[in-house]
């Protein structure tokens, strides 16, 4: 393979680069990207909100902890933090790691001219392979008078220095349901309107339970079943005119409403790239057309971070010649909401089995927190292969510990096999063994 031209130097992009100079030291690579390279996970998504969220999570937390007094929020401080994560959205920092791994980065937006060629300004870049990684941007609905005013998306919510007296959420997505909370617990009056009749509706129902009472425990007005049906100015900063013809006010509007595959406009109609409802078609290899591949949120398989990096792994031994297939079969997820959300795989299906065990039936849950909060393992499996399928996780940390389900899932490790599994004690793992002794095999 000769030069390699990457569409996007967001957190896919940058990992297809280095994924594919492990592979090969010598292929020349080049990158296009007309921001910041590190993209909307490094600046205005994973890592700052993350970053946000850890010190409301733990004065929370001081409130369950006998013993402990917890000290006032200070939003300086925690606004500082998550400069310093973004590095002050500088991106020196990655374009630095460019150049050690001798990847040439061209500034501006790229564009397929021809097949072989991509145009960025006045300059011409020749590639022999093209990897297309130009992520995802937001959806705005279409709502009456919604442009007319400003409001917030997760970038602003993410980088916004000061806290509003009042915020209206439009969305109960995982990203609406972390900064409605995140911002609840800095001191705003939140409100969140969703659309369907739950939050985190592709998520298992039963998470969402959980994640609800949460929600109205900190004070967080939820309203379901509401579509929002005009936007305007307000001496307060904005109102929104529901369906029902109920108002709401407040100083700021946060619109988090999903978002699609960022393919426009780029000349994929010169490489006869076929385009699905959700993005750019790709095979298992993740190739899209003849010397052509296609990764992360534009392919619209699965709008993660991690699944992008994934896909980065999977294309760029593709394109090193060594042959990879993708597979989704145990894509987790995680909502970084209090509790925590985690799930993989599939929790629906016909002939599948399911177990629950309630966290606070855990020995380490009253070890964790007094009085031990609602919180679950689910458990799916196949009765027939006698392997799981899928997995839910509600409680403190169960991004980390569930992972332990993802390789289950991903392997068809047998359930008598992880139920000879020895779990350390006390953990909250402990749980994903009595989860399993539940299932009716």
């Amino acid at each position: 393979m000769g030069r390699v031209v990457v569409l996007g130097g967001g957190s896919t992009g940058e990992h297809f680069c280095g994924a594919l100079r492990r592979l090969d030291p010598d292929v020349p690579i080049t990158l296009v990207e007309h921001q910041l390279v590190g993209g909307e996970c490094s600046y205005y998504a994973c890592m700052p909100s993350k970053t946000l969220l850890r010190a409301p999570e733990l004065v929370a937390a001081a409130a369950r902890t006998p013993g402990v007094v917890a000290s006032p929020l200070d939003l300086e401080a925690i606004f500082a933090w998550r400069d310093w994560m973004t590095s002050d959205w500088d991106d020196t920092g990655q374009v630095t790691w460019l150049e050690e791994q001798r990847v040439e980065l061209v500034r501006g937006d790229g564009r397929v001219v021809r097949p072989g060629v991509v145009e960025v300004g006045d300059r011409e870049l020749e590639y022999d392979g093209l990897v297309i990684a130009t992520g995802s941007i937001p959806i705005s609905p279409p709502i009456d008078g919604l442009a007319e005013i400003e409001s917030w998306t997760t970038r602003e919510a993410t980088s916004a220095h000061e806290v509003p007296s009042s915020l209206i959420v439009m969305g109960g997505g995982v990203a609406g349901c972390e900064l409605a909370q995140l911002y609840r617990r800095l001191g705003s009056e939140v409100t969140l309107v969703q659309r369907g009749e739950r939050l985190i509706p592709r998520v298992d129902a039963e998470a969402a339970e959980v994640l609800q009472a949460a929600f109205e425990a900190d004070g967080i007005q939820l309203l379901f079943g509401k579509q929002v049906r005009h936007v305007s100015k307000d001496r307060l900063g904005v109102r929104l005119e529901l369906d029902d013809d109920e108002t709401l006010e407040a100083e700021q509007l946060l619109v988090s409403t999903g978002r699609k595959a960022n393919v426009e406009g780029i000349g994929l109609e010169q490489l006869g790239v076929e385009l699905g409802r959700r993005g750019i078609e790709v095979d298992e290899q993740l190739r899209a057309a003849e010397n052509v591949w296609a990764i992360g949120d534009c392919t619209g398989v699965a709008l993660f971070t991690h699944v992008g990096k994934y896909q980065a792994r999977v294309a760029a031994a593709n394109v090193a010649g060594r042959p990879a297939t993708a597979d989704y079969r145990a894509i987790p997820t995680v909502a970084f909401t209090d509790p925590q959300v985690a799930s993989v795989g599939s929790t629906v299906g016909d002939g599948l089995v399911s177990a629950r065990w309630e966290m606070d039936a855990t020995p380490r849950a009253s070890t964790y927190e007094r009085p031990a909060r609602p919180g679950f393992v689910k458990v799916v499996a196949d009765p027939e292969r006698r392997v799981l399928v899928g997995a839910v996780a509600v409680g403190p940390e169960s991004g980390e510990w569930c992972q332990q389900l993802t390789l289950a899932i991903r392997a068809e490790v047998s359930v008598d096999v992880l139920l000879d599994v020895i779990q350390p004690y006390p953990t909250f793992s402990e749980a994903v063994f009595f989860a399993l002794r539940e299932l009716d095999l």
